[in-house]
């Protein structure tokens, strides 16, 4: 039964690609016509949605279908934006009240791949040894191979005083390490100020949060964001 679902999912696959391949061959119009060469595209989407739903041998629900739609447009845009749908909005929020329980480190995709920018000072991984520049390649045993930061995010975070596991690959190594690391409650510092001499005061804004005076969360259930994160 195995391998007979394997190749229906290769048929469906192909038919497709071909569908795709017709559909984008006959649909090229001149800059005078952007706004019909839009809708047509959009049409090709809706033509590919109702394949699926009709003949994929798996059932996927269409919402799925929609939102790894927009994730992968966003995604092919740059490295910073991304697509938040209601959850991970929610674990946003989450971030922006300036204290959650994690890590205490700040990551991004960086070339596809998961990388810490910095270790929080006096955090848990501050303290396990997490640098700037690793690479997470497992979050408890899991590959992080096309995972999304807002999922990689959901997952090293979590109530204080439970473990997680991170594998690292940092360079100069042979091979990836295991830090397991306990969470604690995590307190990110919105500004930083500090003296230069009489009269002259550094101030350095670090995340746009509840504390900070005068910014307010958006207000919206999904929306795209600059892509580096807290854990």
């Amino acid at each position: 039964m195995g391998p007979i679902r394997h190749v229906k999912k290769v048929v469906m696959i192909s038919a497709l690609l071909l569908v795709l391949t017709l559909s984008l061959g006959g649909g090229v119009a001149s800059k005078s016509n952007d706004s019909a060469a839009t809708y047509e595209n959009l049409k090709l989407f809706t033509e590919v949605l109702s394949i699926i739903q009709s003949q994929y041998v798996d059932e996927v629900p269409a919402k799925d279908v929609i939102y790894n739609a927009i994730k992968g447009t966003l995604r092919g845009l740059d490295p910073h934006s991304s697509f938040l749908d209601p959850e991970m909005y929610r674990e946003m929020q989450v971030e922006t009240s300036g204290s959650f329980g994690g890590l205490g480190i700040e990551i991004t995709l960086k070339d596809d791949v998961l990388t810490v920018v910095a270790p929080i000072e006096g955090t848990p991984a501050y303290r396990a040894g997490i640098h700037s520049g690793d690479r997470i390649v497992k979050i408890e045993g899991l590959s992080t191979k096309d995972m999304q930061l807002t999922d990689a995010v959901k997952r090293m975070r979590g109530k204080p005083g439970s473990k997680v596991t991170i594998s690292i690959v940092r360079e100069g190594w042979t091979e990836a390490k295991d830090f397991p690391i306990v969470r604690e409650q995590i307190r990110v510092q919105s500004v930083k100020n500090q003296q230069l001499e009489p009269g002259i005061e550094y101030i350095r804004l670090r995340q746009f949060q509840e504390q900070t005076s005068g910014i307010s969360r958006p207000r919206s259930k999904s929306t795209a964001r600059t892509a580096r994160s807290r854990a």
